[in-house]
């Protein structure tokens, strides 16, 4: 048993060894430099150092010892000239995960690490260590490689332990998982060797069959055959939880919007686990067993090989080839060697996928066209992107249904859920008037060199609205070829184009409505939205993701598509009221688009146009602002009339901004301001109620204050059905439309519930028994799980977008306040 022992350890070292070496074959000088430095950095703590702050900082790294050429680096580099053997040791290991190391990774993988540490080191320890992560973090940046160190307590997974859902962090969405992921993944860099793969998979030891994993490590220390301080225990994996599955794949769902190839290839590698569930051989139980039986094979255990294996063998099983083909796709370029363009020696990766091609019988035209890849235009990657989106979507659908099969609740805690299904909604969800944006990270340009928009009228073949080309308005150039995309609106097809990079400043625009050939008016448009809206922004935050979304970036954009000042005639000495010019007391305003860009970073686009436009989008918009809100960052007004463009836009400015400071500040009393306007002849109301804006129109005063008076005012967003189901005027802060919302009261008994649905409509419900913790998991879980969540033709569409659940409590003062609930 002993020489077992030895044997695993000596396997472990070889093989860190080996993926060591390919980690920095084929790398740029700055990753070898950092990859080769970062253990020393860990290992000692001085003023010369990357990393360094005047603190108590935990450094030493157990079972390390630097090597003579790191040394020498460390003294020619900084100037740093070790001392003698360090006794201290506060970090276990330094562990690579994720692509790292693999056939996986390449010259754009991150580096991702593990600093591991024991439990006995106190939490004010623990954060001096967190910053220095931080410190070396920002040194590598400076060196051009991404770096993230993860702090990691050896009893993190044993116990338990995870923290929201920050940044790389998958917070509750997945727990043992993610070990698993580590097990299957890491790679030593400096200290201690994983005890996992030292007991043994079998739990036999002498002939002896250990109950559990803890008694075998027992067994294994009081038999002497391994000393504990040389080896870090994160723990077993025999407790694989199937209720973990869909936390994990809705992590997958959330990691693809920035690495799609990566995420489909994790997502399916979950589709294929649940498939053998309850069988736990996953493929870090699988390498496990390869280095205890010495039958190294998969390439020397490449964790994504294996998983390209195993995906591979699932997919051929149930005979889903093409989803098998994407696979394949999606693995070459994940591994991005261009085997279509000729080398002088091939690297290991390269001879690897060489192999595999050859198997998978691919042709020179596929190679090549998936090396063109940083060249494709917007065609082939949206193409892409929806073949990408299917299966991501069907893998999720499978693992719901792998859910409901099995009875599962989902572990993942409601706001963790919140913020992931909240980004994924803003991402993913297909809605009237949101603008797409594609960003798989696989073309470096999209811009085109020629566009042209084209009306097609009513009573036409094609149906009516917009359409864009890259093809120049010559009949022959258009006649067979496919447009780029469609919109019933101008504005919206316009905006989807800047938005997803088609337009650059040497892009040449045409414009064809049929009646006339303007440039003008499209190209001072697409020159304004340059000026305005910048087209990469920072990712929305997580408190951002779990707050109530709000207006960010708002363009109020007039007369683009109907434009009454087209055919005025002009008249002397008159009252120059936009909205009621002249004897005939015409509306200059023909049409309305409302483009703004939110806090969960959706681009929406809502239009308007008639008689009603002005009273239309004033009340959408205001509707899209809850109490609370705070004001758009940016609000600006943009006109594009043929005559009184300057007028039309200082008077709706002035209009817009009474209307929103209305919105945002009559809350006192529970009362309802309303603001008089004269439109086109008529005479209209605005009415500024509790949960929202509505516009009414009246034929004498008598009717408008007797309607204000009875309250009996049509179409009011609020229905109360009597006096005692009155709402707390305190919710009148987040309501906001288009998502469902919980509100918790507690009262002697129990408590009461409030619930305000997508169109703020109300239903009370007093004193509710039970827990309010078990009801807000009930309520996930049936969003969760329902078939009703797939809300589209399709089945890869899902609503994303779950409810927001608040707790309505009181101060010292006796009043109410309101705050998200946990």
């Amino acid at each position: 048993m002993q020489y077992y022992i030895n044997n695993i350890k000596k396997e472990l070292n070889d093989l860190a060894n080996l993926k060591r070496e390919r980690a920095v074959i084929g790398m740029p000088a700055t990753f070898q430099r950092v990859f080769s430095l970062l253990p020393t950095l860990f290992h000692y703590h001085s003023p010369e150092l990357p990393g360094y702050l005047e603190d108590d900082i935990p450094f030493g790294i157990a079972c390390y010892q630097p090597s003579d050429e790191i040394d020498e680096q460390l003294k020619k580099e900084f100037n740093f000239v070790s001392t003698s053997s360090n006794a201290i040791a506060d970090i276990s290991a330094l562990y690579s995960m994720g692509s790292t190391c693999s056939i996986g990774q390449s010259t754009n993988s991150d580096l991702d690490i593990w600093v591991c540490i024991e439990n006995n080191l106190s939490d004010t320890k623990k954060q001096a260590l967190q910053r220095k992560c931080r410190l070396i973090e920002q040194w590598a940046e400076q060196q051009q490689v991404k770096l993230t160190l993860f702090v990691v307590d050896v009893d993190r997974f044993i116990n338990q332990h995870h923290e929201c859902l920050i940044g790389e962090n998958c917070g509750s969405a997945q727990h043992i998982l993610l070990l698993e992921e580590f097990y299957r993944s890491a790679n030593l860099l400096a200290g201690k060797l994983l005890l996992w793969f030292a007991v043994p998979h079998d739990l036999t030891i002498n002939g002896i069959i250990y109950p559990t994993y803890e008694e075998c490590v027992k067994a294994l220390v009081e038999l002497q055959m391994i000393q504990r301080q040389e080896w870090i225990d994160f723990g077993s994996l025999t407790s694989l939880s199937a209720q973990e599955y869909f936390g994990a794949s809705l992590w997958q769902l959330y990691k693809s919007i920035d690495s799609p190839f990566k995420a489909v290839l994790k997502t399916l590698l979950l589709e294929a686990y649940s498939w053998i569930y309850p069988e736990n051989i996953t493929i870090a139980h699988e390498m496990k067993i390869c280095i205890q039986t010495g039958n190294l094979k998969n390439s020397d255990l490449d964790s994504y090989y294996m998983l390209l294996e195993r995906i591979s063998k699932y997919l051929i099983e149930i005979k889903d080839y093409q989803r098998l083909e994407l696979v394949r796709s999606c693995f070459y370029l994940k591994v991005d060697e261009k085997l279509s363009i000729p080398v002088t020696s091939a690297s290991w990766r390269r001879k690897i996928l060489s192999q595999l091609v050859k198997q998978w019988g691919w042709s020179q035209q596929l190679i090549a066209k998936l090396d063109a890849s940083h060249a494709w235009k917007i065609a082939q990657v949206r193409e892409v992107n929806e073949v990408l989106l299917h299966t991501m979507m069907t893998g999720y659908r499978n693992l719901l249904n792998f859910g409901r099969r099995n009875n599962l609740e989902s572990q993942i805690s409601p706001q963790d859920l919140a913020i992931l299904t909240r980004k994924l909604y803003a991402s993913f969800e297909v809605l009237p008037g949101k603008i797409t944006t594609l960003k798989l990270n696989i073309s470096n340009n999209l811009q085109e060199d020629v566009l042209t928009f084209i009306h097609v009228k009513e009573d036409r073949i094609n149906r009516a609205g917009w359409y864009v080309y890259n093809q120049k308005p010559i009949l022959n150039a258009i006649i067979g070829h496919q447009y780029l995309e469609y919109s019933k609106y101008l504005v919206k097809l316009i905006g989807w184009c800047y938005f997803n990079g088609l337009i650059s400043d040497s892009t040449s625009i045409f414009y064809h409505d049929g009646d006339e050939r303007d440039n003008t008016k499209i190209s001072k448009l697409i020159n304004d939205l340059k000026q305005y809206f910048p087209i990469d922004v920072g990712a929305a935050t997580e408190e951002q993701l779990y707050g109530p979304c709000e207006i960010r970036h708002l363009a109020i954009i007039l007369n683009v598509e109907m434009d009454p000042t087209v055919g005025i005639e002009f008249e002397d000495d008159v009252n120059m009221n936009v909205l009621n010019y002249a004897k005939k007391e015409l509306s200059l305003v023909g049409s309305i688009d409302l483009l703004y860009r939110n806090s969960w970073n959706e681009i929406r686009v809502l239009h308007f146009s008639g008689t009603l436009c002005v009273l239309e989008a004033i009340k959408a918009l205001l509707n899209r602002m809850h109490k609370d809100a705070d004001l758009p960052e940016s609000m600006e007004i943009f006109c594009y009339s043929k005559y009184f463009a300057t007028e039309i836009k200082y008077q709706m400015k002035k209009l817009m901004d009474d209307c929103v400071d209305l919105r945002l500040t009559t809350t006192k009393n529970n009362s309802t301001q309303v603001k008089p306007l004269r439109i086109g002849g008529s005479s209209w109301y605005l009415f500024f109620e509790r949960l929202g804006v509505s516009f009414h129109q009246f034929e004498s005063a008598i009717d408008f204050y007797g309607a204000v008076s009875n309250n009996k005012v049509q179409g009011r967003p609020l229905n109360i059905l009597d006096e005692t189901n009155e709402l707390p005027k305190e919710i009148d802060s987040v309501a906001y439309e288009a998502i469902i919302q919980f509100f918790f009261e507690d009262t002697d008994v129990g408590f009461d519930l409030y619930i305000l649905n997508e169109h703020n409509q109300v239903e009370i419900y007093r004193n509710c028994n039970g827990t309010k913790e078990n009801m807000v998991k009930a309520i996930n879980d049936f969003y969760v799980l329902s078939d009703d969540r797939f809300t589209f033709t399709t089945s890869s569409s899902v609503n994303f977008n779950l409810p927001q659940f608040y707790q309505i409590s009181y101060n010292d003062a006796g009043e109410r306040e309101i705050y998200l609930l946990n």
